[in-house]
């Protein structure tokens, strides 16, 4: 006997209900089935089947039909192997959000930015004028952690899976707060342990999950890789550090060219102030001085051209 084909709904194998409530596509039981308009859907619980029956058209679809959910995909692999290089650009044709690693180690300009410093110092050497280097290493205050961020403090200091507690507060988050939940995300490198990928089978399911391996043959060139571009940052740092110094070197030797000049000019105000002062009191001292003794005026006798 032909089996006769069964239309299946507008979730196909998924469940309608949690895609209706936390828009996330689980699969349905088989066991747990109902037919609505001539069509099948699949829930993934009794509980979920109960809630579509009493008001199937909240659930399926109308004029338009049902919006996808969108893409979380799981990058797994040892380091090196490429996986976060891969996530970024993925993200950026998917226009996903990337998880981005946060730390000291991992803050670093972009070649970019280190240009833009470098024409800065030049175009300052060229003006002779003294650029301040912007100090955008803050002493942060202190955080006080709660339970929580303990928890997850100590797995990651001793490398030791999340417990399933805290791997349902964190990802509950990315699947049903917004705007994470209709964006979607790439995650890097998660899970880390199989016990955090067995957490998956719970209620999250991410669409894809995508296994890096580095091979033996290549990572020695991508090692050399790293290392050639490592030493190009540091030649730039080192350049700009020289930059800077040159340029507080001359504006120094400027301003102490600067103070000389006014220090000279200052001496020799004071010296033509001393000459002129001696020259009035010279004269003043000479206008004081008596008349030739014996000879004294009289008003009544004048002295006569002969």
């Amino acid at each position: 006997i032909k089996e006769r084909k069964r239309f299946l709904g507008d979730t196909k194998h998924f469940c309608p209900v949690v895609l209706k409530e936390n828009f996330i596509l689980q699969p349905g039981n088989t066991e747990e089935a109902a037919k609505y308009r001539e069509k099948i859907y699949y829930f993934s619980s009794a509980e979920a089947k109960e809630k579509f029956l009493e008001h199937p058209e909240d659930y399926v679809a109308h004029e338009e039909p049902l919006k996808a959910p969108p893409l979380r995909i799981c990058l797994v692999g040892p380091q090196g192997s490429g996986k976060t290089l891969c996530g970024r650009n993925s993200s950026r044709k998917l226009l996903l959000k990337t998880e981005k690693k946060v730390g000291p180690e991992f803050e670093e300009d972009s070649e970019d930015e280190q240009a833009a410093k470098q024409e800065l110092e030049e175009l300052a050497i060229q003006a002779n004028v003294k650029v301040e280097e912007e100090n955008t290493k803050k002493q942060l205050p202190e955080v006080q952690l709660t339970e929580e961020e303990e928890v997850i403090k100590s797995s990651l200091m001793e490398n030791e899976p999340l417990p399933p507690e805290i791997l349902e507060a964190i990802l509950s988050e990315w699947w049903l707060q917004e705007p994470i939940r209709s964006t979607g995300f790439i995650l890097d490198g998660f899970p880390r342990y199989p016990e955090e990928a067995q957490f998956w089978g719970s209620w999250i399911f991410p669409d894809a999950t995508v296994l890096y391996k580095c091979f033996d043959r290549l990572l020695p060139a991508q090692i050399e890789k790293w290392k050639l571009k490592q030493k190009k940052k540091l030649e730039r740092k080192k350049l700009i550090k020289d930059m800077k110094t040159k340029i507080r070197v001359d504006m120094i030797a400027k301003r102490r060219a600067e103070l000389i000049l006014e220090r000279d000019k200052k001496r020799r105000e004071v010296r033509s102030h001393s000459v002129v002062q001696g020259r009035v009191q010279w004269h003043n001292h000479s206008s004081l001085q008596p008349g030739t003794p014996g000879l004294k005026g009289s008003p009544h006798l004048s002295l006569s051209k002969c």
